[in-house]
């Protein structure tokens, strides 16, 4: 059998194609009963609306591209419901890709979406090679949500205040009695920024010599890898501030490994405050990074790029909180 058509619910329905149009569409313009009537009918027939005839006449898809440099790291989660929720309110949906799969692959990231037309683009996290999206802003809408890079003409980049984050973690620490304090840094902007607010803050409380920094790829096996190294030091440090929870759960392995027991033999701090981070016997001292709204403001962003307001591209802060639980404590003297 054929599937059900638009004519076939207006005859269900006795009105009219513009009239089932206008109802489909949302508009106000409709009777109640001429509504109900309608809807009625598309629920009897089963009728689903043709998505590509409707792209088409609006020349839109009503689709957004969600291009994410890591399916591996849980922070991405909270944002994509943060992010999704608005656009689903918007009716516009979410089409994702992976970059690395598309890098290991030689294809470009953003090609596909292209092809698909998609309405606007959402780039989540760092790119490697994040001055490509340059051409892809000339002829869509697009956002960067949860980096700092790249800044391009006309895009919007939503982001947690990586300084103030770092800080508050560094502070908590200090205010804990700790001095030697490593710091398991990332990479690209936001890794910069984690770490040199580390390290300026360490400098303001005269702990500067005591400041140690590591880079690390930002994953687990990284962050254990790097603990290692530290824990090896004959002046190893009593705290850890990894740069995310992912790094820190392989500081917590590296420790454990070393038969040092958490906190009371080494505080370990991550960042993101992931669903990881609050598993109970995991119970991470973590930043709260706000992801849910980063998510909605890279939302509210393309929406208002859809509306018409252009203009040059704009730095969206999320304040960030610290979340203290059960990882991080008092040095033990001697």
């Amino acid at each position: 059998m054929r599937p059900p058509t638009i004519r076939d619910v207006a005859d269900r329905a006795g009105v009219s194609k513009s009239l089932v149009s206008l109802v489909l569409r949302g508009s106000e313009q409709v009777r109640p009963e001429k509504r109900e009537a309608v809807l009625r009918a598309v629920r009897e027939l089963g009728y689903r609306p043709n998505a590509a005839a409707r792209s088409l006449s609006e020349q839109r898809t009503r689709t957004v591209g969600v291009l994410l440099n890591d399916l591996r790291n849980p922070w991405f989660v909270d944002m994509l419901e943060g992010l999704n929720s608005l656009l689903h309110d918007n009716g516009l949906h979410m089409l994702l890709a992976d970059a690395r799969l598309n890098r290991r692959t030689g294809q470009d990231p953003a090609g596909p979406f292209l092809d698909l037309r998609v309405d606007g683009l959402v780039v989540v996290g760092t790119l490697p090679d994040p001055a490509a999206l340059g051409a892809v802003a000339e002829r869509l809408p697009v956002v960067v949500a949860g980096a700092r890079e790249p800044t391009l003409p006309g895009v919007d980049i939503v982001v947690n205040d990586d300084e103030r984050g770092a800080r508050l973690v560094t502070e908590h620490l200090i205010g804990l009695g700790h001095r030697r304090i490593a710091h398991i840094a990332g990479y690209g902007a936001v890794g910069e920024l984690r770490r040199r607010s580390f390290e300026a803050t360490m400098r303001e409380h005269g702990l500067a010599d005591e400041a140690v920094v590591e880079s690390s790829d930002m994953t687990e096996e990284g962050g254990y890898r790097t603990t290692v190294r530290l824990l090896s030091r004959a002046d190893r440090p009593t705290a850890v501030f990894a740069v995310n929870d992912i790094a820190a759960i392989g500081a917590l392995s590296a420790a454990e490994e070393s038969g040092l027991r958490v906190p009371r033999d080494l505080s370990v701090v991550g960042y993101d405050n992931t669903s990881i981070a609050r598993l109970r016997h995991v119970w991470l001292t973590t930043v709260d990074n706000a992801s849910h709204e980063v998510g909605r403001r890279a939302a509210r962003c393309l929406l208002d790029r859809f509306e018409g307001a252009g203009g040059a591209g704009e730095l969206h802060l999320a304040k960030p909180t610290l979340e203290i639980r059960g990882s991080t404590a008092p040095p033990v003297v001697g």
